[in-house]
């Protein structure tokens, strides 16, 4: 049994999301150089030369890529060897957003649904946990913008409806967002399961590495396949039209029940923010 005291997890949610916040991941950034040659709208490459610019004035002078520095949406590991020490493991998550947003300057978004009062310091974060083998802990941030997560939804589809019913499901959540979601977009896809967890295998699918298709050739396939369908829409880079709507499509899938086909489609913005540690 291994112990690891609150602190480190504390200490390193801070880091992270300030991290994420400020440092673009390099592969998003070869992604957006590899799209300048992709795209066929002048003013769609100008686009991209500005997130470039954007995302290096970013670095080098320590500000948030993007005002939106989004909801807390953590994804923790924990190893079923670990016993952790010094309090209580919610509150030191929580405790390490309050500190990032407060130390980083970054925008705390989090408010009441009603009264739209804010917390005022960006909690209570998004935590989604997995116990796992070893004893180590895993911990994923993704600063979630609000713009692009307010066009994703969870459809029951029925079986009949196949492959084509979730296509179709998909191209219309994008063609809904439009420039809204501020294209270039990733598009996490959801399959199966039941009600809640197809949402959660969609935000799972943002997670997968840019230009990775799926370890099943088939679907696979069907990433590329939708892939290339968003790319045809025709929105292009913050909406002004061309051929590089989204930088990639992921899908995640597990069985389901026989009367049934869930699927839940996620959008992420081109400030696709994801950091993570090992402890």
């Amino acid at each position: 049994m291994r112990e690891i005291h609150i602190n480190e997890i504390i200490n390193s949610l801070e880091k992270l999301f300030i991290d994420a916040n400020i440092n673009l991941s390099q592969s998003v950034l070869e992604c957006f150089e590899r799209s300048i040659e992709k795209e066929e709208s002048p003013a769609g490459k100008e686009v991209f030369r500005e997130l470039i610019k954007n995302a290096t004035i970013a670095k080098e002078e320590k500000i948030p890529i993007c005002q939106d520095t989004g909801l807390a949406v953590t994804f923790i590991e924990i190893g079923q060897d670990v016993h952790i020490t010094g309090g209580n493991f919610i509150d030191s998550i929580n405790e390490g957003v309050r500190r990032a947003y407060k130390k980083g300057y970054l925008r705390k978004s989090c408010c009441d649904p009603f009264s739209r009062k804010n917390t005022g310091d960006n909690t209570p974060a998004i935590i989604h946990t997995k116990v796992v083998p070893g004893d180590h802990i895993k911990i994923t941030v993704m600063p979630k913008g609000g713009g692009s997560e307010n066009y994703g939804e969870v459809r029951m589809l029925v079986p009949s409806q196949g492959w084509e019913g979730v296509k179709s499901f998909v191209l219309e959540m994008v063609n809904r967002g439009g420039p809204n979601p501020c294209p270039p977009i990733i598009v996490g896809v959801g399959i199966g399961g039941n009600f809640e967890t197809s949402a959660l295998l969609s935000k799972e699918a943002l997670m997968e590495p840019l230009g990775k298709r799926n370890d099943d050739a088939a679907i696979g396939a069907l990433e590329t396949e939708l892939l290339e369908a968003i790319n045809r829409t025709g929105i292009g880079p913050q909406g002004y039209g061309g051929t590089v709507t989204a930088l990639d499509v992921h899908i995640k899938m597990m069985p389901c029940h026989i009367a049934s086909l869930p699927v839940a489609v996620n959008i992420q913005c081109h400030a696709h923010r994801i950091k993570e540690a090992i402890l």
